[in-house]
């Protein structure tokens, strides 16, 4: 919730009822957020639910094609290592950058 209050600034929830929503992650090793987030999204009734990730362990992009309507996954190496391994630059962004972006994602 902390994030959800950080990033929204007071904005509606988008209305996804119906739509085809795509959820996208830098990369899934157990896939828990993805999860969760496909779970919250689920009950938001939208008509198609599209994961996509750039890197995944193998194992783990399979199990989701059961979660999800269509499941992208564009490298599942083995062995797997771990999401930040398959990046040359992995670090973090700040609240304030994602705040940006999300400002910036708005007014176009």
């Amino acid at each position: 919730m902390r994030g959800e209050a950080l990033y929204r600034l007071g904005r509606p929830p988008l209305d996804v009822k119906g739509k085809k929503v795509i959820l996208v992650d830098d990369g899934l090793a157990t896939g828990a957020s993805m999860y969760a987030a496909v779970l919250a999204l689920r009950a938001l009734a939208p008509a198609r639910i599209i994961a996509a990730v750039p890197v995944a362990a193998p194992e783990t992009c399979e199990a989701f094609r059961r979660f999800v309507d269509e499941m992208v996954c564009t490298f599942t190496p083995q062995p797997f290592y771990g999401v930040g391994s398959w990046f040359e630059d992995f670090s973090q962004v700040s609240d304030e950058e994602v705040r940006r972006l999300l400002s910036q994602s708005r007014a176009s």
